[in-house]
């Protein structure tokens, strides 16, 4: 047993922990970037070492024994140590160069962040940016990502970094549709059609507010993206909440009620602790939050409009 110890290696770690996380010899060979019969054969050859079943095989799945958890386990802990030690060299670094991974959504990307990148980058030309667009947290203690622009109220107890706006929601609708716009009565638009974001966006002030003053008759447009939920209004489906930033740019869109605070959000720049101290990310942040602070009228919907929308 010790000396078959001795043939393993780490890539043989990592494929045990491929098989119990996927328990299937097709998935973890698509995680680990090779065929099926590769994984099938090695699996033979460290099986055959070790002098023992790493796994169960059952309709199921692969169902890893005692030894085959315990490998798995062993593997997860060493992934997370070399991640960890990856962080660390990478907040080391001296020259401002290489790639750098961002993670943020895609209303954030398309209507905020595209010019900021670009300026970045022409000030930066040995940076790289990796943008990964996901409406979910991505693991940056896994290096998923460098960088997370993320509107929350909550950051991640884990992450460090800066608020740098809070993103306003105001009510819109169709420019042609409301001439005087400022003159509406909140209340003579409960009856009318509206659009909202689905349900996987029920989380947000906005959409559980619309939720309980509308009728669900009434809401006859639901989408999945802050994008298309602006597209829909401007196309005249229906009224709706958007944040300031998109529909104030949109000339086909008016006001129907001023920002409403307790639909806001904040705009958070976050990292790792180890990636704070990281050349191109601290220059990336300080260029970043310089950026979004411009452009705060903006995102904080600083302009005249209509009636406050209250609250009950």
């Amino acid at each position: 047993m010790s000396d078959a110890s001795k043939l393993l290696a780490w890539d043989d770690f990592r494929l045990i922990k491929a098989i119990a996380e996927t328990r299937t010899l097709p998935a973890a060979a698509t995680a680990l970037g090779l065929n099926h019969s590769t994984v099938f054969r090695r699996l033979g050859q460290i099986e055959a070492a070790l002098g023992l079943k790493l796994f169960e095989r059952h309709r199921s799945g692969y169902v890893a024994t005692p030894a085959g958890e315990e490998m798995a386990q062993l593997a997860a802990r060493l992934d997370d140590d070399i991640s960890a030690f990856a962080i660390r060299l990478a907040g080391q670094e001296i020259k401002p160069a290489g790639e750098l991974r961002v993670t943020t959504n895609d209303t954030l990307l398309v209507d905020l962040l595209t010019p900021v990148f670009a300026g970045f980058l022409a000030q930066c030309p040995d940076i790289r940016l990796d943008v990964l667009l996901s409406n979910q947290a991505l693991n940056l203690s896994k290096r998923d990502a460098d960088v997370a622009i993320r509107a929350t109220d909550n950051p991640p107890e884990t992450l460090v970094g800066r608020r740098a706006a809070r993103i306003a929601w105001a009510l819109y609708g169709r420019a042609s549709y409301f001439p005087h716009a400022g003159d509406i009565a909140i209340e003579t638009l409960w009856a009318r059609n509206w659009v909202s974001l689905g349900d996987q966006f029920a989380g947000l002030r906005a959409v559980r507010y619309l939720a309980s003053h509308v009728a669900p008759e009434r809401i006859v447009y639901r989408v999945n993206t802050v994008l298309g939920l602006a597209e829909a209004v401007e196309a005249g489906i229906g009224i709706g909440f958007a944040p300031c930033f998109i529909a104030d740019r949109r000339p086909g869109l008016v006001r129907l009620a001023a920002p409403d605070p307790g639909f806001s959000a904040d705009l958070w720049l976050l990292t790792h602790p180890d990636l704070r101290h990281s050349p191109r990310v601290r220059l990336f942040l300080d260029f970043v939050a310089t950026e979004l602070g411009r452009m705060k009228p903006l995102i904080e919907g600083e302009r005249a409009s209509g009636a406050q929308l209250g609250q009950e």
